[in-house]
């Protein structure tokens, strides 16, 4: 008996001690329910952290419509997206699959407890942005000096921001009610006004849409801007000596794109052949390059060719004059000066004989450099060893082109930086030189610009060699009749 009384008072402590249990640990949450923000399409899950559930139950619900999703391992609604599952009694969690603007809200994971203990988890649905297209601007094409507005209607949540950027990264040009301007990089807003706009406007623009979700959405809308031709030439007149090739050119703007081609003053239109080479080149939406290259040089090149550009908005045109000039590398014959033909007369300057070949050789024009050094050498060899009594350069006075001043001239001889015949020592003199000459060249007309030996400008005939021989001739006789009267003046006072 006593046996049986104690085994049964065991029990019944066992007993009191797990109500006892029971009654002293209900359950609780052992962490908060992690808020989720899903992108529209994807899955969610929301996860319960119970301690202590013990015979409890662990229920989910819509915070704000009251629904309940499921009770315990039960999925309670009609939604065949959303499940529930546990690892264990400590974790339970809902899931929902592929989610939609109307699963966004907050859940509730509930515990049957008296009194009852809940907490709540909030899904944020958003959706990236995306274009309106209804409500969005397509390519536009508009004249020149006119405005346009450019549109972007995006839609997305969070709601998105619209910014505008030019595609070649240059500035976007805002101007206000008075006609000032603002040069931007980017700007914000749906709609973007132009006013006045100018052909350096053309281009494409981007509106780009975001809200921070994944992905950013971008339009590219092109601006045309329509205007007729225009036509710069850099120079209208171009020569180049004969048997070279020789390049023109026509810079063209127009929009929409020109049709480009060349025509000579004989009214034939050119094309490339073995003779021409015709070329365009894109510069940019409205510009291009027009280039006609002419090769071999001929007399018969000669004239004028003109560019024309056409579009659906009008045409234009201009002529460049293509002419010959005598080329720089062509030879010129120095003349020939005999050593041995050398007169010496007590007070007379010994003078040396310049040949010059004759009319059947071939006559040629060029650089006078070789003539000036040929002088130099001839003064050196009859002693001229005074820096200020040399004989004269002649490549200033070939560079005038003046009749006068050719080095074939006898007025075409100067003295550089002296006097003539003498020095400051007074023990050499400079030997008078007598030019035999024959038919003198007849030297071109040649464009300023391109006239000198150096390919820089000619001087002009005031600065020429024979105009300075003048004007020391004149000086000299003005100095000379001055001193013959002014001694027979003061007799005369005497």
């Amino acid at each position: 008996m006593q046996l049986k009384f104690y085994i049964g008072t065991t029990l019944l402590t066992a007993i009191l001690l797990q109500v006892n249990d029971v009654c002293s640990f209900q359950p609780d949450f052992a962490e908060p329910i992690l808020n989720n923000s899903i992108a529209i399409g994807r899955d969610a899950t929301f996860t319960c952290h119970v301690r202590h559930l013990g015979g409890y139950r662990v229920g989910w619900l819509k915070a704000d419509t009251k629904a309940i999703q499921a009770i315990h391992e039960h999925v309670i609604t009609h939604n065949s997206r959303v499940t529930v599952s546990h690892a264990d009694q400590n974790t339970w969690n809902l899931h929902i699959k592929s989610v939609t603007e109307e699963d966004r809200g907050g859940y509730m994971c509930q515990l049957n407890t008296d009194p009852m203990k809940s907490q709540i988890g909030y899904l944020d649905v958003v959706i990236p942005p995306d274009f309106i297209s209804e409500d969005t601007s397509s390519d536009v094409i508009v004249p020149e000096g006119s405005s346009v507005k450019l549109t972007c209607r995006a839609k997305g949540y969070p709601e998105p921001i619209v910014t505008w950027r030019r595609e070649d990264g240059t500035d976007i040009i805002l101007k206000d009610a008075s006609g000032s301007k603002q040069l931007v990089t980017s700007y914000r807003g749906e709609v973007l006004k132009l006013t006045k706009i100018s052909r350096s406007e053309m281009g494409s623009y981007l509106c780009i849409a975001s809200n921070g979700v994944p992905p950013s959405v971008s339009k590219r809308i092109s601006l045309s801007i329509h205007f007729h031709p225009v036509i710069q030439v850099p120079n209208q007149l171009v020569g180049a000596p004969l048997g070279t090739d020789v390049t023109i050119e026509c810079q063209i703007e127009a929009s929409p794109k020109s049709i480009n081609y060349w025509i000579k003053d004989t009214g034939e239109m050119i094309v490339s052949s073995p003779k021409y080479q015709v070329q365009d080149a894109t510069k940019s939406l409205y510009e291009a390059k027009m280039s006609l290259t002419v090769r071999s040089f001929q007399k018969e090149d000669v004239g004028s060719y003109r560019c024309i550009a056409k579009n659906s908005l009008g045409e234009v045109d201009s002529s460049i004059r293509l002419y010959e000039i005598p080329g720089r590398s062509r030879k010129i014959y120095a003349p020939k000066v005999n050593q041995n033909e050398v007169i010496k007369d007590g007070n007379k300057q010994g003078k040396t004989k310049v040949m010059f070949p004759s009319d059947d050789e071939e006559q040629q024009y060029g650089s006078a450099e070789d003539l000036d050094d040929t002088l130099d050498t001839s003064a050196g060899s009859n002693g001229n060893q005074n820096q200020h009594g040399r004989l004269g350069s002649f490549k200033h006075a070939g560079s005038s082109r003046s009749p006068h001043d050719h080095p074939n001239s006898v007025n075409g001889f100067s003295i550089n930086g002296g006097s003539a015949g003498g020095n400051v020592h007074g023990n050499k003199h400079i030997p008078a030189i007598d030019i035999v000459t024959r038919k003198p060249f007849a030297i071109p007309t040649v464009r300023t610009g391109v006239d000198g030996p150096d390919g820089n400008h000619g001087p002009s005939y005031s600065n020429s060699v024979a105009a300075k021989v003048n004007i020391y001739f004149w000086s000299s006789l003005f100095a000379l009749i001055t001193l013959l009267v002014l001694p027979l003046n003061m007799l005369k006072l005497h």
